[in-house]
């Protein structure tokens, strides 16, 4: 017995921890199950049949095995129904957050911490001039916007909250009492102006050299932006003359009709007005900066590769496109791939068009027709411009009189706290961004003092094209139902912001490039600083006409390639911050080396240029650094990369170690700078740095601190550090460094993906990726130097059109047709980007419906 009552307490004792464990056990399954639950209850339904509200007859939806959704319909009413219906089903979250950053209505969502955005939002009042365009629609397009609304609100009557999409689960832990609105067409066509903030061209440009006019001699600020290469570097137009001005425009209204763009130096500040706006200005690019956050990650490498080529280069003998537009990526991807089928041509139903659309958006924006295909780049234009303003309480001057301010009150609702009430106040031009910061007031103080002028107040104004209303939100459909070039230039003519590099080819065989856009003609300055806004001698004239802007149809070479490079030395000056051209080159140089030997191009061939990762800046600087008397580690450093091809391949221990001595050289020469205006690395550094390379002794290759002087010792100090910090970050066996070790690329989600709380970032980022490529490189995986080597900007997606078998084309996106985490679609085209796959593409019925994986039958209710 004694030995028994001890026994029993311990059996009693592992019976009670029994016990506790099954219930923890059974509370961790329950939980998980729940969990399971919630994410998956926001999972649409993609096959059988539904009802849907509005609709006339029936739409198919047929889904490939990637979850891509190609609508068939009776009607145009239809199928823009059906697409707000679907882009509802698989990315709701993503527009409804969308609308909020273009509304200016982030802090409804998120509370105290947006209000400043949601302020300059609201300032550039993008919601409002959306508003205005959407009066303006022609009866039509009204319609297809009003039938896409249609769409999305049936589908938020069928579900709300956590049935929706998994974000509202995690919104109601903070803000329990939202509830999504009913869609409006206004929610659509303000997500145009989003994408004009994202491709503003060169506005940072202007803040960056007027921040730098402050602390610099104006041939420094210069040589820190280094012009285009206008004799050795290629231009789109490839010296094929812009179209003449049309009769009666006045030559000299228009900067650089007379003679081309590279004979004006940009303009400069004179340096008491250089002080006076250094302090708003950096307060301006701040909030520059804190816009694109919202809408993806942004990047000093925005920018875009498309190329066509002429049948008589390919073995089909029929044209083939490529296009990747290069934007900050976000989870899920700003692109939505899709297929919009008429059933039947007829006046009531005269689209059947595929390739990437926007969520929240109705119509295709890049892709393929059944006769024409087109590609976006950006084409870069300077379409906005800051000026000096002098104010007097509700007055500004003009021409010696005081002209009255408009005046707006703004009332930004905050989740969590009380209302914020702000003033808006616009000049003709357009808003006063000055108010927008607590700093920008110190301008007030500042100018007069220093630049000598009278007492009063001294603001800064913005005007740009996207403020003006516009006719991009009909473009979209003109440019779907295009059929031939005629049509093409007839949707590139509405196509006025942003304005895009077109590029075009259809089954008739000819290819084609058009410049659209709202370009303003500039009564003095260049645009490339802030001016003086208290005369009318500075300002805008007008726009440049459509028909003066560059254009041609079946250059004689045979191909056209854009990226961001200028488009011709003559015409229109459009900006004077071109991108250097270092991709365009490369793709030329790929075209002309596959060409020499009467080789035929294939879409294969393409394929593989969109992969090219051949870095120009290594080309530049390797040949320096293998004739540079060294020792130690430095040595090491050169004899690593003694022989490497100069390629930013993924498995690359060179392109590791030299993107680390770039790093590290970027920081020794220039970190002396505003922080603000500090390298980021691409195109421009690159065009700095090879300038400097043979001037050895300029200022810039010394460093006080680090008692380095001339050029020799700055690239030897650089090479010394960059082998300490790779073997730090890499280990100090350099045979197992590769460029993917420190080169990846996690897919964060807008909304939650920077949360700071990890389970929530675990739920909907996804990665890391290790890839290849790099700033200014045709796989143009790029990264800020100033903030370390993970990706910032990405070709967005990748597609190649066959004019010759449409069926044959070939597509990507960077992660996947849905927006919902843990869906089988949210992420599975993430692998295949990275590792430069492409999937089949299927346009015509037969191949839609044989590529079918899941087939969905949208009926109209009661049917």
């Amino acid at each position: 017995m004694g030995t028994d009552a001890p026994r029993t307490h311990r059996h009693r004792g592992l019976a009670f921890l029994t016990g506790l464990l099954i219930a923890v056990l059974v509370l961790v399954v329950a939980a998980a199950g729940l969990g399971w639950w919630t994410v998956q209850r926001s999972f649409p339904t993609t096959s059988g049949r539904l009802e849907v509200p509005g609709l006339t007859a029936a739409v198919t939806v047929y889904r490939d095995d990637a979850g891509i959704p190609q609508l068939v319909a009776e009607t145009d009413h239809d199928l823009f129904l059906a697409q707000g219906y679907v882009h509802a089903q698989d990315r709701f979250w993503e527009m409804d957050f969308r609308r909020h950053v273009t509304a200016g209505r982030v802090a409804e969502l998120f509370g105290a911490s947006q209000v400043a955005t949601d302020a300059f939002v609201r300032t550039l009042d993008w919601r409002g001039i959306a508003e205005q365009e959407y009066a303006l629609l022609d009866p039509a397009t009204r319609g297809y916007y009003e039938a896409y609304a249609q769409g999305v609100n049936a589908y938020l009557e069928e579900r709300s909250g956590a049935d929706l999409s998994l974000e509202y689960a995690v919104l109601g832990l903070q803000n329990p009492g939202y509830a999504p609105e009913p869609w409006t067409p206004v929610d659509s066509i303000a997500w145009l102006k989003a994408m004009a903030w994202d491709l503003r061209s060169n506005l940072v440009d202007e803040v960056d050299r007027a921040l730098l006019a402050s602390e610099l001699p104006a041939e420094e600020v210069a040589r820190l932006h280094p012009g285009f290469a206008w004799d050795s570097m290629p231009t789109i137009m490839q010296g094929i003359p812009a179209a003449a001005a049309p009769a009666g425009l006045d030559a000299e209204a228009l900067p650089g009709a007379a003679s081309p763009s590279p004979s004006t130096a940009p303009s400069t500040l004179d340096p008491e007005t250089a002080d006076a706006i250094a302090a708003p200005l950096a307060s301006l690019e701040a909030l520059l900066d804190d816009v694109p956050e919202l809408l993806g990650p942004d990047g000093g490498e925005l920018g875009s590769n498309s190329w066509v080529v002429s049948g008589a280069l390919t073995e089909s003998g029929m044209p083939l496109l490529a296009n990747d537009p290069h934007l900050g990526p976000a989870m899920p991807s700003i692109w939505t791939q899709m297929g919009l089928h008429c059933a039947e041509a007829r006046d009531d139903c005269d689209f059947d068009v595929a390739g990437y659309t926007f969520s929240g958006l109705p119509g295709v924006i890049i892709g393929h027709n059944d006769r024409i295909a087109w590609g976006f780049t950006n084409l870069g234009p300077d379409v906005a411009d800051l000026y000096l303003e002098k104010v007097d309480g509700d007055t500004y001057e003009l021409d010696g009189q005081a002209i009255p301010l408009t005046v707006r009150e703004e009332t930004i609702e905050v989740a969590g706290g009380d209302p914020v009430t702000f003033t808006v106040r616009s000049t003709a031009r357009g808003p006063i961004v000055t108010d927008i910061g607590s700093d920008f007031g110190e301008i007030a103080a500042e100018y007069p003092a220093t630049s000598g002028a009278p007492d009063g107040e001294y603001e800064l104004s913005l005007q740009w094209t996207a403020l003006t209303p516009g006719t991009t939100a009909a473009a979209v459909f003109a440019l779907n139902r295009a059929e031939d070039w005629t049509d093409f230039r007839g949707a590139a003519d509405l196509f006025d912001v942003p304005a895009q590099n077109l590029i075009y080819a259809d089954v008739d065989g000819n290819i084609g490039y058009q410049a659209p856009g709202s370009i303003p003609i500039r009564r003095a300055g260049d645009g490339t600083v802030p001016m003086p806004g208290w005369t009318s001698a500075n300002g805008w004239s007008g726009m440049v006409p459509f028909d003066q802007l560059p254009s041609m149809l079946n250059p004689e070479r045979g191909w056209v390639v854009t990226a961001n490079n200028p488009v011709s030395a003559d015409g229109p000056t459009l900006t004077q911050d071109w991108d250097l051209g270092y991709r365009a080159e490369t793709i030329e140089q790929m075209l002309q080396e596959r060409i020499a030997d009467g080789a035929k191009l294939s879409p294969d061939d393409l394929a593989e240029m969109q992969l090219d990762t051949a870095d120009v800046n290594a080309a530049a600087i390797l040949p320096v650094i293998a004739e540079l008397p060294l020792e130690g580690d430095a040595a090491r450093g050169a004899e690593l990369l003694d022989g490497w091809d100069g390629r930013a391949d993924v498995d690359s221990a060179q392109a590791a170690y030299f993107a680390v001595f770039w790093r590290n050289l970027l920081d020794d020469m220039f970190g002396s700078l505003p922080e603000s205006t500090r390298p980021v690395g691409g195109d421009r550094w690159y065009g700095v740095v090879d300038g400097l390379l043979d001037e050895p002794d300029a200022r810039w290759w010394t460093n006080d601190e680090q008692g380095v002087a001339g050029r020799d010792a700055m690239l030897a100090n650089a090479l010394d550090h960059a082998w300490d910090e790779a073997s730090d970050r890499m280990g100090t066996d350099s045979d197992r460094w590769r460029w993917g070790r420190l080169h990846t690329l996690t897919l964060t989600n807008q909304s939650f993906g920077q949360s700071g709380i990890a389970p929530i970032e675990w739920l909907f980022n996804r990665g890391p990726y290790e890839v290849g490529g790099g700033s200014s490189i045709v796989n143009a995986i790029g990264w800020d130097a100033s903030l370390g080597y993970d990706v910032d900007w990405v070709p967005s997606m990748r597609m190649i059109v066959d004019l010759d078998d449409l069926d044959a084309s070939r597509w990507i996106n960077l992660t996947g047709a849905s927006g919902h985490a843990f869906h089988g679609h949210y992420a599975d085209q993430a692998p295949l980007w990275q590792e430069g796959e492409t999937r089949d593409w299927p346009f015509t019925m037969d191949a839609v419906r044989e590529a079918a994986s899941e087939t969905l039958q949208l009926q109209p209710a009661g049917g």
